[in-house]
């Protein structure tokens, strides 16, 4: 193998997590566009949604982690490297950084409809 092309890492990742995988694309493309549409909505970054949606995010990271261990069926004591180990840092900040962004635009959207029963 000694091309990467986005054809082989897609056939690597469908095989590893079966229909996951599109769950975990269909949630990360709908997180991404409810936040971007609470942000413009609102005009800007809210400072206590974003810091309990980033504490929200830590816990994310670790499932993250978990669901890593879930589908390679493998453990944090296979880790052999320094590559391994970078990956699983990278997995985790992924993670946090998903979570994140999905928690500030769930919360946002929930202070929206909030609020418009209120005016109503």
């Amino acid at each position: 193998m000694k091309d990467l092309d986005f054809a082989t890492l897609l056939s690597v990742f469908q095989e590893m997590m079966g229909p996951l995988l599109w769950l975990l694309v269909l949630l990360a493309v709908a997180g991404i566009a409810a936040f971007l549409f609470v942000l413009v909505r609102e005009g800007g970054l809210k400072g206590g949604r974003l810091v309990r949606s980033e504490l929200i995010g830590v816990a994310g990271g670790f499932m993250a982690l978990v669901i890593m261990a879930w589908v390679t069926v493998s453990g944090f004591t296979d880790a052999g490297g320094p590559v391994d180990w970078l990956l699983i840092g990278i997995i985790w900040g992924i993670g946090v950084v998903g979570t994140t962004i999905l928690a500030y635009a769930v919360m946002g959207l929930v202070a929206m409809m909030r609020g418009s029963k209120r005016i109503a």
